[in-house]
């Protein structure tokens, strides 16, 4: 097997770089608090071996503007803009279809909304299949372009972040935690207030 281009950058975040990949068909990866390490050994295990530095010229090329979208996007989203990441192409090729259709269902959250594990289940008509749901959310390799951050339990209680992610649960959750403050979602303890619709997934 050949190996694939795929282009990494980083950005910096409020707890540190932020990883961002991309190939020639969009971005691949963004990761928050996991070490470059690391991220490059996960694309390994996603992707087959893959060549970050050289490459044919004409995927190079697409994989670095891809790239490029994708890092502005990142820099607008950490200032605050409303949807950065609408229209840029992510590339979920690798993923099982359970895994797309879930995450086709987060990307679709607004930002300053949350919605329950329950209720994505409903959006993509498997009533009942909220763990599931959590478990492909989970597995989200594009945070914050594809927003699990807003995906709670449905108590209202933050559920769980990130994963396999590097650093502690208490760690990822007020990583959560941070985020949907920043979208206006207030936050008491580990509980969301001012939702923005009723969710029937509860």
């Amino acid at each position: 097997m050949s190996p694939q281009v795929v282009r990494i950058a980083s950005v910096a975040g409020p707890r540190g770089p932020i990883h961002v990949a991309a190939t020639a068909r969009g971005i691949v990866a963004i990761d928050i608090l996991t070490p470059a390490a690391e991220l490059r050994a996960s694309l390994e295990r996603r992707l087959g071996p893959i060549e970050p530095d050289g490459g044919d010229p004409a995927a190079a090329a697409q994989a670095g503007a891809q790239l490029d979208r994708g890092v502005a996007a990142l820099q607008a989203f950490l200032a605050g803009a409303g949807d950065p990441f609408a229209d840029i192409p992510l590339d979920l090729a690798d993923r099982p279809s359970w895994d797309r259709a879930v995450l086709g269902a987060v990307r679709e959250i607004p930002r300053g909304s949350t919605a329950s594990y329950g209720s994505i289940a409903i959006a993509i008509g498997r009533r009942g299949a909220a763990r599931a749901v959590g478990g492909a959310v989970g597995r989200n390799p594009i945070s914050l372009a594809i927003p699990c951050h807003r995906v709670i339990a449905g108590d209202g209680s933050l559920g769980g972040y990130g994963g396999g992610w590097w650093g502690s649960r208490e760690l990822r959750l007020g990583l959560k935690r941070e985020l949907l403050e920043r979208e206006g979602v207030r936050v008491l303890g580990g509980s969301t207030k001012g939702l923005s619709a009723a969710d029937p997934g509860r």
